[in-house]
C-alpha cells in the first residue's frame, strides 16, 4: 500500500505543478481600450432568481460597451417566483437597453441547454456570452471580450469567475474548493488541455455553435452546457479555445447557503465527469479522487498501525503544500485572498469531503434548480 500511495503522490503531484506552470504560461490581459467592433448576445437562463435580479441588472447596465453592440436575452425556466415587475420597472427605468425575456422551449433533458438553445435561436448577433442570473458582471466584461477576439482569433472563450466574500466556515471551504477549480482550469489551459470552464462566464462564435450542432451527443444529461460544448470545440478547434486571463473580466457568483446545497452541487459537477469525452478530463479527475482516497486510508491505517505515520504524514504533507502554492497563486489572481487564513483546517476535511462526493455521484440522483435529476 505505502508503495501505490507513494506513486499516486508523485503522479498527483506531478499534475499540480504543471497546473502552476501552465497558470503562469497564460498571459495577463489588461484593458487596451480597443475601439468596440464585436457584436454580444448575452443569454442568461433562470429560474427562480428574483432575489438575484437586481443586482445582476445593475451590472448589465454598468456595462462599458456601446448598447447598439449588445443584447440582454433572458430565459425564464418555469419560474414560480415573482420576477416579472422587478424586470418591468427594469425596462421602463431603461428603455435604450435592448433586452429581450423569453420562456424556455424543453425539447431534451437539460432544462439549461434548452434554455441557451432558445436564446440563441432568437440571438441577433455573431458572439454568444454566457453567464448566470446569480451573478454580477464586471463594467469592462464586453469590452475585454472584444479585445481578446481582435487579438486572438478564438471561437471559444473560457473567462474566471470568483466568489462574492463572505465570512463563515462554510464559505471558506467552498470558496477554497472553487479557487482550486480556478486554478486547475487556468493551467488546463496553459499546458494546451483544456478541461473545466466555468458557464457563468463564457463567449464563443454562433456560427461555430451552428456548425458543431450545439449540444447534440449530451442533451440527456443535465448540466454540462459549458464542459461539453468546450470539448467540441477544442476537438474541431484546438488552438482556438483559449483563456482569458483578466482581472477586468472577472464574474462574481454566490457560494451556495447550506451544507446541502453545496454537497449537492458537487455530486451533481461530479455526476457529469463520467461522460466527459477529454481522457485528460477524466485522468485529472481519477488522480485527484484517488490522492485523497490515499490520504484517508493512510490516515486511518496510521491510527491503527504506528509504522504508517511516517508514509501518511509525508503524503499528506506534500499534497497541503502543493495545493497550497496553487491555491495561494490563484487567490492573488483573483484579489480573493481571505479564504487562504482558513487553508490547514480545510485540508484537514478536504479528503472525507471529496472521497464522499466522488463516490456518491456515482449512483446518487441530484437535485437542481427545484428538480430531480437521475443519474
Amino acid at each position: 500500500m505505502i508503495y501505490v500511495s507513494i506513486l499516486i503522490s508523485i503522479i498527483y503531484l506531478a499534475l499540480i505543478i504543471a497546473f502552476m506552470i501552465g497558470f503562469g504560461k497564460i498571459a495577463l490581459v489588461k484593458n487596451n481600450d480597443a475601439v468596440p467592433k464585436n457584436r454580444f448576445s448575452i443569454v442568461i437562463p433562470f429560474r427562480n432568481e428574483a432575489h438575484n435580479f437586481p443586482h445582476l441588472l445593475k451590472s448589465l447596465l454598468k456595462l462599458n460597451y456601446p448598447s447598439e453592440l449588445f443584447e440582454i436575452l433572458l430565459v425564464n425556466d418555469d419560474s414560480q417566483d415573482h420576477f416579472n415587475p422587478i424586470l418591468e420597472e427594469f425596462r421602463k427605468q431603461n428603455p435604450f437597453l435592448n433586452l429581450c425575456l423569453t420562456q424556455n422551449i424543453r425539447k431534451t433533458n437539460s432544462p439549461k441547454k434548452d434554455a441557451i438553445n432558445t436564446a440563441i435561436n432568437l440571438s441577433n448577433f455573431e458572439w454568444i456570452v454566457t453567464t448566470d442570473a446569480d451573478c454580477v458582471v464586471p463594467a469592462n466584461w464586453l469590452q475585454l471580450f472584444n479585445q481578446f477576439i481582435e487579438d486572438e482569433n478564438p471561437v471559444f472563450i473560457s473567462a474566471p469567475v470568483k466568489f462574492i466574500a463572505q465570512n463563515s466556515w462554510l464559505f471558506h471551504f467552498q470558496h477554497l474548493n472553487f479557487i482550486s477549480l480556478v486554478g486547475s482550469t487556468i493551467g488546463g489551459f496553459g499546458i494546451g488541455n483544456p478541461f473545466m470552464c466555468n458557464g457563468a462566464n463564457l463567449c464563443y462564435r454562433k456560427e461555430t455553435f451552428f456548425d458543431l450542432h450545439r449540444f447534440d451527443g449530451n442533451a440527456n444529461i443535465a448540466s454540462g452546457d459549458d464542459i461539453f460544448l468546450m470539448e467540441k470545440m477544442f476537438k474541431t478547434y484546438p488552438n482556438q479555445v483559449k483563456f482569458l486571463k483578466s482581472q477586468e473580466v472577472l464574474v462574481e457568483t454566490k457560494s451556495e447557503i447550506s451544507w446541502k446545497l453545496f454537497i449537492n452541487q458537487q455530486i451533481r459537477w461530479a455526476s457529469k465527469s463520467v461522460s466527459y469525452h477529454s481522457l485528460f478530463a477524466k485522468f485529472v479527475g481519477l488522480v485527484v479522487f484517488l490522492e485523497n482516497l490515499m490520504v484517508l486510508i493512510l490516515g486511518i491505517s496510521a491510527l491503527l498501525f504506528p509504522k504508517f505515520w511516517i508514509s501518511f504524514m509525508l503524503v499528506f504533507a506534500l499534497k497541503i503544500v502543493v495545493d497550497f502554492m496553487l491555491i495561494a497563486k490563484t487567490s492573488f489572481f483573483l484579489k480573493s485572498t481571505n479564504s487562504l487564513k482558513h487553508y490547514l483546517p480545510v485540508s484537514l476535511w478536504y479528503p472525507f469531503f471529496i472521497v464522499f462526493t466522488g463516490c456518491f455521484s456515482l449512483f446518487k440522483n441530484y437535485e437542481w434548480k427545484g428538480r430531480r435529476f437521475k443519474k
